[in-house]
Formats: C-alpha cells, sequence, structure tokens
C-alpha cells in the first residue's frame, strides 16, 4: 500500500491564533485538541433588520416549544418514525433562524447509509445540520451531554458523550460507538476534536475511524459550510471564548446565510489502517491534499 503524501498550503491559509496558547493543565494531555480559532477569525456580514432577529427569535422559541411537546409522542415510536422527525424538526428549527439549507450530494446512490458518519466542525450548530439530512447518534464532549435541559435530549436521541481530556476513557468511548454501529444506526463524529471558524479545516484523528474498522461499516464524508452572498461566512462559528448564546445571537442577525451539506462517496475500511482511512477522509473533504492545517478548498 502506497502511504499517501501529505501536499503543503499557503500560509495565508492558516488561522493565526488570536490569543495565547491554551496552557494544558491536569485535565488537559499532550493530544488534547485546541483550535487555533478564536474572535479575531469573526468577519462581518450582511446583517437583518432588528424586526426581522426578533420575529426569528419568536419563531425559534414557538418551534422548540412545538417540537418538544411532539418529542413526548415520538420518542416511544419506531426508530423510522424517530429519524423522520429527527429530520423534519432539525429543518423547521434551521429555517426559524433564517438558515437555509443546500444539499450537495455527490454520492453515486443517493439515500441514507448505515456506518460512520465523519464532518469537519463549526458550530454546534453542525449536528442541526447533518441530522436534517442523515439523523445520528452524535459523539459530543461530556460537557455539553451534561448541559440542564441539553442532557435530557442527548439522553432521547442517543449521544455518545466523550471526554477529551482523558485519554484512558477514549477506548470505551470508541467501543460504544461500535456498539451502535453493530445495532444498525449509523454514528456521527467530528474527528477533528474540535470547532474551527470554517475558513480552515484541522486533521482528522484516527481513533473512531478504528469503530468503522471494527463494525466493518464504511465512512461517509461529509463537508459543513456556512456561506453569505455566495462567501464563507464565520457567523456561525463556536470558538474562542464563545457562549451558546453568542453564536446564535451572530445567527440570527445575519441576512442571508445558507449552510451547504455535501456528502461524498461512502469509504471502505479497506485493510484496516484507521490513519489511512482518516486521511483519505480527510482530503475528501478538504477538497485537497492534507496537513495539520488546510484551507477548505471551493
Amino acid at each position: 500500500m502506497t502511504t499517501p503524501v501529505s501536499v503543503a498550503h499557503p500560509e495565508d491559509a492558516v488561522c493565526v491564533p488570536s490569543r495565547p496558547a491554551v496552557n494544558l493543565g491536569l485535565d488537559h494531555h499532550p493530544w488534547f485538541p485546541i483550535s487555533p480559532c478564536a474572535a479575531g477569525c469573526i468577519e462581518a456580514n450582511a446583517t437583518a433588520g432588528r424586526m426581522v432577529v426578533i420575529l426569528r427569535l419568536i419563531r425559534l422559541v414557538l418551534v422548540i416549544a412545538l417540537l418538544a411537546t411532539c418529542a413526548l409522542v415520538i420518542v416511544p415510536m419506531p426508530r423510522l418514525v424517530r429519524r423522520r422527525f429527527l429530520r423534519r424538526a432539525s429543518k423547521m428549527i434551521l429555517a426559524a433562524i433564517g438558515t437555509t439549507i443546500s444539499i450537495d450530494d455527490r454520492r453515486p446512490f443517493a439515500g441514507e447509509t448505515r456506518g460512520l458518519l465523519v464532518a469537519n466542525h463549526i458550530s454546534f450548530l453542525d449536528v442541526v445540520a447533518l441530522a436534517s439530512v442523515h439523523p445520528a447518534h452524535f459523539v459530543a464532549k461530556s460537557e455539553v451531554a451534561s448541559m440542564p435541559v441539553v442532557s435530557s435530549i442527548a439522553r432521547r436521541i442517543g449521544i455518545i458523550p466523550i471526554e477529551r481530556g482523558s485519554l484512558r476513557r477514549l477506548p470505551d468511548t470508541v467501543g460504544a460507538a461500535v456498539d451502535r454501529l453493530h445495532h444498525d444506526a449509523t454514528v456521527a463524529v467530528f474527528p477533528e476534536g474540535t470547532t474551527r471558524c470554517g475558513q480552515t479545516m484541522g486533521s482528522f484523528r484516527p481513533a473512531f475511524f478504528q469503530a468503522a474498522i471494527d463494525a466493518r461499516v464504511p465512512v461517509i464524508p461529509v463537508r459543513l459550510t456556512f456561506t453569505c452572498a455566495g462567501a464563507t461566512s464565520t457567523a456561525a462559528s463556536f470558538i474562542g471564548d464563545d457562549e451558546p448564546l453568542d453564536t446564535l445571537r451572530r445567527v440570527l442577525r445575519t441576512r442571508g446565510l445558507t449552510v451547504t451539506i455535501r456528502l461524498y462517496e461512502a469509504q471502505l475500511p479497506g485493510d484496516g489502517d484507521r490513519r489511512e482511512l482518516a486521511l483519505r477522509c480527510e482530503r475528501m473533504v478538504a477538497g485537497y491534499g492534507s496537513s495539520p492545517e488546510v484551507a477548505l478548498a471551493a
């Protein structure tokens, strides 16, 4: 087997940290994923009027209330019904906040495929965007899965919590993903391990690709892009010191925001080399060869 060769990229394609590097404490290990993106990456976009923002916020509250009520009835129902509900609910949430969905399906055979879904990571809205096309059990950091209100939703949709600060618990989390895959479910993971502003992409860490190898299922690479007036937008990014409300506020104020979901042909595990599989998928999502920092090609 030929080892893929990394391709160098221009320096201007790399996000330069706008704050000092994080000091790794007792809760972090040397491989702890840290994003170079911060407040300096946020760029101005066309803004919606004040009344539009207020209407979007009201619409979001009403949609969430409606979906929460419907979920009480939907959760006990068969999985096919739940998946349809999740797709519809995700589309309603994105529409409520003024975000348009664009699907670019480049697979030779369209339709849902059971397997490991891997995508670049920009925002917590990535989960909503992916669920609108391909509902899955998402791997999410334990801090999010344990948040008030969110924890209840997380349990209902089958989120797999991961403690990013503990390498010793990583095999158990990968094992949980394998178990879901064995039970005919799709698992979604963001292998960069952290969020970026959307203008660049980090390396895909290979750990969770082992789940696809062990479960003998294909990997479905997905590229997520947020744009405004045809140009990449950082409005939806969840980076630096952002709180969820900071990101939501920017999205509500942005006019013409679109999230494009590009699905690539499923990749078979091959000879069981998770690093080769991760790099193969990373190159597809990035649009060209891989290096520690890559710009997303058009």
